[in-house]
């Protein structure tokens, strides 16, 4: 999955695109995970599966993905790989019309 997330984020790093991370894993080793894997996007580190991001985002399985549109909606949840390409996709050219 890091490698396709990297892919992705180089392919659109002049669009209005972020990628962001939760991990319910230690901040140490997160940040032993992100050094060695050249993770170069946001984290924020919940330190368990229960904090406060997971919780409002009705996160019950890792990794869960959702891909949000410039208005803050949910429009695609766990896509993954050509899925993920083309959900992304979709909504830069909404948004660019």
């Amino acid at each position: 999955m890091i490698p396709h997330e990297k892919e992705l984020v180089e392919r659109l790093k002049d669009q209005p695109f972020a990628l962001i991370g939760v991990n319910s894993d230690p901040k140490d080793k997160i940040k032993g995970m992100c050094d060695k894997e050249g993770i170069t996007w946001r984290n924020a580190v919940e330190g368990s599966t229960n904090g406060p991001i997971p919780s409002k985002w009705n996160v019950r399985a890792w990794p869960t993905i959702y891909v949000i549109d410039a208005k803050g909606v949910i429009r695609y949840k766990n896509v993954r790989g050509k899925g993920m390409d083309e959900a992304v996709d979709a909504l830069l050219k909404e948004l660019s019309k």
